[in-house]
C-alpha cells in the first residue's frame, strides 16, 4: 500500500486548535465530515472512542494514530493534522502529541486501516521523518515528505534484502514481534530491531504477527541457521518451532526501546535454550525466560483484567441498592438491613452479590490460564472458589453426626488466597504436563479432556485446603487484638481499624475490622451511633478513591484501561466498596497496599479524633446523613484519599515498566 494514495490534502489540518484529546478528535472528525469522507459524525466518533478505550493510540514521541473501520466512512482516508502547542492526548509516554494521523476505513475495506497503520509506523520510525513533518506548512509539503521517504525506503529495502542473507562470518538472528492489538507496536518493534541490527552489522529477519495476519513468516531454514531468536510480543505466538534455539522473550515495548540489549543477549550467548513441550503453542510457554517480576505481572494481570468487570458490575449494583433504600427510607432499628430492606433494593443487591461471588474464581482461574493455558482454567476456578468459601482442612461437624476433616472453616482467605491459588493451580498443571509428557501418543487426546482437569482439580483442591488454615488463626488473633484496644484512645482505634481496612481490601484483615465495627453498633444506636463503625467505613472508602486520585494526577503511570477503571472507583469508594481497589492492589502490592494503608489509617484516626459517630454498617455516601458530622466526615475521607493517591502515584513505576 502507498500511503500517499490515502493522504487527502483537502482534510489536512496544518494548525490544530484543540488542546485536549476529545476536542482534537472532534476537530479532525469535523474536517472529515465537512469534506464528505464521513457521513455520520457520531457513528464515526463512537468507533474512534471505542478503540481509544482499549488503549491510547497516542504511541509516544509526539505521535498519535486514532483509527476506525466504520460504516460512516465513504472512502479510505488518512487525515494528517499538526499541532504547534501539543495536545494532552493521554499518550503512552505521557507526553504531548504534535502529529496526528486519523485513519478512516469503510466497513468493506478489508484491512485497509491495518495496512495504513503498518505503513505509517515504518515511515515514522525513520530518523528525522517526524521532524520534517513538524516543519511542513502546507499539505503539498506533507505529501512531498512522504514521497522522499518512499524513495529512501526502496533503497533501504534493497539493502535489507541483502542484509537478511548473511555474508560469510556474519551473525544472523530471527525475531517475532506482536502486540495486543496487532497494529502499530508490532511494526514499530520490527523497524527498531531492523535498524539496530543494521547499525551493529548483524543480519536479521523479523516476522510480524499483526491483526491482518503473519507477515514475513520465518521458514524452518531461517530458524535453523539463526544464532538465536528474539520474541518481542505481548500475546501468544507460535513457539514450538523454536525448540532447541537460544531464545529471549520480552514485551513488545522492549523490542522498540531495548532492541540493542535484546540483540546483544543473543550475540553474547546469554539467552537460554528454549525447550518446547508437547502442549506448548504460544509465547506463554516461554514465560520462564522472562524476568521473574515480568512473568509474575503478566500472569497476574491476565487474572485481574478478567476479574475487573465483575468488581465494577457487582459493586455498582450494590451501590444502587443502598441508594434505593436511602431514598425510600429505612427505620433505625432496621439499619443492619440497609441495602436489602425494600424489595427493589434487595433485587439490586442480590444481583450485585452474584457478580461479586464470581470475582475470586475468575481472578484465580485466569492467572492459572495465563500460566498453563486452557488446562489451568478449571483448577484455577476451583482454587478461587475455595478461597472465597473458606473450605479448609479441619474438624467440622457434619449432619449425620460426628466431625469431618474437610469442610467450611467459615473464614475465607479472600483475594490474597485466590491470588496464591491461581499461581498454585498454574504450577500444578505445569508439573502435570511434565509428568504426563511420556504418555504414548495414542493417549494424547485424553490429557486435555480428562487427565488435566481431573488431576488438576484433585491436587490443587487439596493443596488449597491448607492455604485457608492460617486465615482462621489470623482472624482470631486480630479480633482479640481489637478487643484489647476497646478502652484505648479513639484516635489509636481509628488508626488501627482504618489501616486494617486497606491491608487486603475484602480479605481477613478487612473483614475482621468490619465485623468488629458492626459489633459495636447495637450498643451505640441509643447514643447516636458508633465511632468505631465510622472509622471502619472511612478507612474502607479511601483505597478506591485513592485509585481515582492516582490515575488522575499520574496519568503516564497507568494504562488507558486502568485510568478508565479509576473513574469507576469514584462510585466504588463513595459507596464503601473497598474491593474496587483490589485490581490495583493485586497488580502492584508492594507500592499500592502500603499507600492505601497510610491514607485509610489517617482517615480513621481523624474520625476517631473528631468523635464522629455512624449508625449504619454500610452504604458510604448514601448513609452520610446518618453520621454525626457529615461535612467533617467527607473531609476526612477526602484527606485520606488524596494522601494515599499521591503516595501511590509517586511510588508507582510508569505503565510501560510493568
Amino acid at each position: 500500500m502507498k500511503i500517499q494514495d490515502l493522504l487527502n490534502k483537502n482534510v489536512m489540518i496544518m494548525d490544530l486548535k484543540a488542546t485536549t484529546k476529545e476536542a482534537a478528535i472532534d476537530e479532525m472528525i469535523t474536517s472529515l465530515v465537512d469534506n464528505g469522507v464521513v457521513t455520520d459524525f457520531d457513528m464515526f466518533k463512537t468507533g474512534i472512542m471505542n478503540r481509544e478505550a482499549q488503549t491510547s493510540t497516542g504511541l509516544g514521541d509526539g505521535i498519535a494514530m486514532p483509527h476506525s473501520k466504520n460504516a460512516a466512512v465513504k472512502e479510505p482516508t488518512v487525515l494528517f493534522a499538526k499541532s504547534s502547542a501539543g495536545v494532552d492526548y493521554e499518550a503512552l509516554d505521557g507526553q504531548p502529541v504534535y502529529l496526528f494521523f486519523m485513519i478512516a476505513a469503510p466497513d468493506g475495506a478489508n484491512d485497509t486501516h491495518l495496512a495504513a497503520l503498518a505503513e505509517l509506523s515504518k515511515y515514522l520510525l525513520k530518523p528525522g521523518f517526524a521532524d520534517q513533518l513538524k516543519k511542513a506548512t502546507t499539505p503539498d509539503q506533507v505529501i512531498a515528505t512522504f514521497n522522499d521517504a518512499e524513495e529512501e525506503t526502496k533503497e533501504a529495502e534493497a539493502a535489507e534484502e541483502a542484509n537478511s542473507k548473511p555474508k560469510d562470518g556474519q551473525d544472523f538472528i530471527v525475531a517475532v514481534t506482536a502486540c495486543t492489538t496487532g497494529i502499530a507496536h508490532t511494526y514499530m518493534a520490527e523497524e527498531a530491531l531492523k535498524k539496530q541490527a543494521e547499525e551493529m552489522g548483524v543480519a536479521i529477519k523479523v516476522e510480524t504477527n499483526g491483526a491482518s495476519g503473519v507477515g514475513n513468516k520465518l521458514t524452518a531454514e531461517d530458524i535453523k541457521r539463526a544464532k538465536g531468536v528474539i520474541i518481542a510480543a505481548d500475546k501468544a505466538v507460535d513457539m514450538p518451532r523454536f525448540n532447541g534455539k537460544p531464545l529471549v522473550s520480552r514485551p513488545v515495548a522492549d523490542g522498540i526501546k531495548k532492541s540493542e540489549e535484546l540483540i546483544n543477549i543473543i550475540l553474547d550467548d546469554k539467552a537460554d535454550v528454549y525447550v518446547s513441550s508437547a502442549d506448548s503453542s504460544s509465547s506463554e510457554g516461554s514465560s520462564e525466560k522472562m524476568s521473574l517480576g515480568g512473568a509474575f505481572y503478566k500472569h497476574l494481570m491476565s487474572g485481574v483484567s478478567q476479574m475487573l468487570p465483575f468488581v465494577i458490575g457487582g459493586g455498582i449494583m450494590i451501590a444502587i441498592a443502598f441508594l434505593i433504600d436511602n431514598i425510600m427510607g429505612v427505620p433505625k432499628d432496621q439499619l443492619s438491613n440497609l441495602g436489602s430492606y425494600h424489595e427493589l433494593a434487595a433485587l439490586f443487591k442480590n444481583v450485585g452479590n452474584v457478580a461479586f461471588n464470581f470475582m475470586l474464581p475468575v481472578l484465580a482461574g485466569y492467572i492459572a490460564y495465563s500460566i498453563a493455558e486452557k488446562p489451568g482454567l478449571v483448577a484455577g476456578f476451583v482454587a478461587g472458589s475455595i478461597a472465597a468459601t473458606g473450605l479448609a482442612w479441619g474438624k467440622v461437624p457434619y449432619a449425620a453426626g460426628g466431625e469431618a476433616t474437610l469442610g467450611l472453616s467459615g473464614v475465607p482467605s479472600g483475594f490474597l488466597g485466590a491470588l496464591v491459588g491461581g499461581f498454585l493451580a498454574g504450577g500444578v498443571i505445569l508439573v502435570l504436563k511434565k509428568v504426563l509428557a511420556g504418555l504414548p501418543r495414542s493417549l494424547e487426546g485424553i490429557k486435555s479432556i480428562l487427565l488435566y482437569p481431573l488431576l488438576g482439580v484433585f491436587v490443587t483442591g487439596f493443596l488449597m485446603l491448607f492455604v485457608n488454615i492460617p486465615m482462621a488463626a489470623i482472624n482470631t488473633g486480630l479480633n482479640n487484638f481489637l478487643e484489647s484496644l476497646s478502652g484505648s484512645s479513639a484516635i489509636l482505634m481509628g488508626l488501627v481499624l482504618g489501616g486494617m481496612m486497606a491491608i487486603d481490601m475484602g480479605g481477613p484483615f478487612n473483614k475482621a475490622a468490619y465485623v468488629f465495627g458492626t459489633g459495636t453498633l447495637a450498643a451505640s444506636v441509643a447514643d447516636g451511633g458508633s465511632v468505631v463503625m465510622a472509622a471502619v467505613m472511612a478507612g474502607g472508602m479511601v483505597p478506591p478513591l485513592a485509585v481515582f486520585v492516582a490515575t488522575l494526577l499520574f496519568k503516564n503511570k497507568f494504562t488507558e484501561e486502568e485510568r478508565n477503571s479509576g473513574l469507576t472507583n469514584i462510585v466504588m469508594g463513595l459507596s464503601f466498596i473497598t474491593e474496587g481497589a483490589i485490581p490495583f492492589g493485586a497488580a502492584d502490592p508492594a507500592r499500592a497496599i502500603p499507600s492505601f494503608m497510610v491514607g485509610s489509617a489517617l482517615a480513621g484516626a481523624l474520625v476517631g479524633w473528631a468523635g464522629i459517630k455512624l449508625m449504619a454498617p454500610h452504604g458510604g455516601i448514601f448513609v452520610i446523613a446518618l453520621t454525626s458530622n457529615p461535612f467533617l466526615y467527607l473531609l476526612f475521607v477526602c484527606i485520606g484519599a488524596i494522601v494515599s493517591g499521591v503516595l501511590f502515584g509517586a511510588l508507582r513505576k510508569p505503565a510501560e515498566d510493568y
